[in-house]
Formats: C-alpha cells, sequence, structure tokens
C-alpha cells in the first residue's frame, strides 16, 4: 500500500456516523487504527505518492515517490490495483483563511453530522443550484436558522427558488466575507462588504470536491462529469484489473460506504488470485463497460 498521508478522513475531529462507535471517533483515530490493522496481517505501508501508473503485460506498474526521499521514482508491478485515493474539498475563498475545511472549522457533510447540528444558526456556504439545495436540506431537516453564503458570486434567484428560500425562512447574504474572527475551532463572526456582522455556530460548505481520479483517468476509465469513477457491483473500474473505492467513485461520500466499497473490492481481488487477466490466456474479464 502507498498511502500519500492526505486523506480526508485525517480532517474529521469527531465522527458519529461509523456504528458501534457511539461515542464518537476521531479521523485521526480511525486511520491509526487501521494501519495497525494492515501490520497486523503482514501488510507493508509505503509512505509517498503513486505518480503514475502504467498498464504493462500481466498487470501494472506504479511509479512512487517516497516522503521526504531523494526525489528517486520506485515501482510497483501488481496485476490488480485497488485506487482509493479519495477527494479534495474545494475550499472556500474566505480571507486569510484558506483551509478553513482542512482545519475543521467549516464541515462539509450536513448528512453526515448534522443531526449534532440541529436546532443551532447555520450557514451553508455555496451558490447554484447545489449550494441552494444544501441550504433547502439543513433547514427542512435541522434547523430553521439557516443562511446562504454566496461570498460574492451573485446568484440570481427565480420565481421557483425565491420561493423555497421563503417557504423555509432561509436569509440569503450575496456580498463577499472581507473578514472575520476565529476562537479556537470556530468562526465566530463574518464580516461582509456591506459593513454587516454575522454569527453562526456551525458552518457547511456545498462548494463541492475535486476527485483525485487522474491515474485511473489517463488508462481511459469511465468516469461521470466531475469525474468520479463508475465502477460495478465488484467496484471494478472499465479497465481489466483496475479497482476504486471511497471518495474517487461515484456515488455517496461517507466513510462506511467507503469500507464497503473496499470489502467489495477486496474479495473480488481474493477470489481471482489465481486466475488470469485479461491479457493472459482466458483471461477476458467482465467490466462494466457496457453499462
Amino acid at each position: 500500500m502507498v498511502d500519500a498521508g492526505d486523506s480526508r478522513a485525517a480532517w474529521i475531529p469527531t465522527s458519529h456516523n461509523i456504528p458501534v462507535f457511539a461515542d464518537g471517533i476521531s479521523g485521526q483515530e480511525i486511520l491509526a487504527r487501521q494501519s495497525e490493522h494492515v501490520a497486523r496481517y503482514g501488510g507493508q505501508i509505503v509512505k509517498g505518492t503513486v505518480t503514475t501508473l502504467h498498464r504493462v503485460e500481466q498487470g501494472f506498474r506504479a511509479s512512487f515517490q517516497e516522503e521526504g526521499g531523494t526525489g528517486v521514482s520506485h515501482e510497483i508491478r501488481a496485476r490488480r490495483v485497488l485506487l482509493a485515493t479519495g477527494a479534495d474539498d474545494v475550499e472556500p475563498d474566505l480571507p486569510q483563511l484558506p483551509d478553513a475545511i482542512r482545519r475543521g472549522l467549516v464541515r462539509y457533510c450536513p448528512i453526515c453530522d448534522g443531526y449534532e447540528a440541529r436546532g443551532k444558526r447555520i450557514a451553508v456556504i455555496g451558490y447554484g443550484d447545489k449550494g441552494l439545495g444544501e441550504a433547502v436540506f439543513v433547514a427542512r431537516t435541522y434547523s430553521r436558522d439557516v443562511t446562504l453564503l454566496t461570498l460574492g458570486q451573485g446568484m440570481h434567484l427565480d420565481e421557483s427558488e425565491r420561493e423555497r428560500v421563503e417557504k423555509h425562512g432561509i436569509t440569503v447574504v450575496h456580498d463577499p466575507v472581507i473578514d472575520l474572527d476565529t476562537d479556537g475551532d470556530r468562526i465566530t463572526v463574518l464580516r461582509t462588504s456591506s459593513g454587516e456582522e454575522h454569527r453562526f455556530e456551525v458552518l457547511y460548505s456545498a462548494l463541492g470536491l475535486k476527485l483525485r481520479s487522474e491515474l485511473a483517468l489517463a488508462l481511459g476509465a469511465r468516469h461521470d462529469g466531475t469525474g468520479a469513477l463508475i465502477v460495478d457491483e465488484h467496484n471494478r473500474t472499465t479497465i481489466p484489473g483496475l479497482y476504486a473505492a471511497g471518495g474517487v467513485v461515484r456515488g455517496l461520500d461517507q466513510v462506511v460506504v467507503a469500507m464497503g466499497h473496499a470489502a467489495m473490492a477486496a474479495t473480488d481481488i481474493h477470489n481471482r488470485c489465481e486466475l488470469p487477466t485479461e491479457e493472459e490466456v482466458d483471461g477476458a474479464e467482465k467490466t462494466p463497460s457496457s453499462a
């Protein structure tokens, strides 16, 4: 396993969305336990980043740079590859705060932890259909005090959208944020260009993700318009021998879903350990290319 050490799970202060951890567990603790689990069964974890992935006879060749190394590339050959490269959140454009999501000052999944924010004063950062949709979801489900911050993007609301905003009591702030105050793990005050101050207990971002699917796309793997990989019921991509799990796959972006993806892929890989790949004799593999 080549681990770049940049998992979004590491940003989770406490998750209550993983079964059996009713009191919550941090993302760092999840990752530490997973590493210990891999080591217990003889798995090798290399700290580094895979830079290229090529198809070769009977499998794949991956080139990677070790963390803190000399810049020399190393190679790994494998008959099958599982990508769990995930995604990066698009950070909101907040003054002097380029990493608000990464620092945990802004949350990114009201589906995951919205229950914990119920009844609080909530802001959703976003614009367009996605931003409004998330603000409506939060207002309909968890709080009657919801504000949509467009950060100066100039969001135009048609009659139908204005009706949705009014129905759910959502306040829309179109002005950009020019200043803010923080206190520990909270943004306490946001000041806009109009001179107004806004205070919220919870902030969510609806700005979306940038999928880390470049390795698969370079091989021609099928994907949707966002770059999310399309897989079959065994988490096989359309490239024979290449699997994908977690946030890089099209679908629901949650830790438990990623674990399920990995279980499906690992089981299929295990069951095919003695089978030929498609480059070998009688090795044609079924892929989701016809889906």
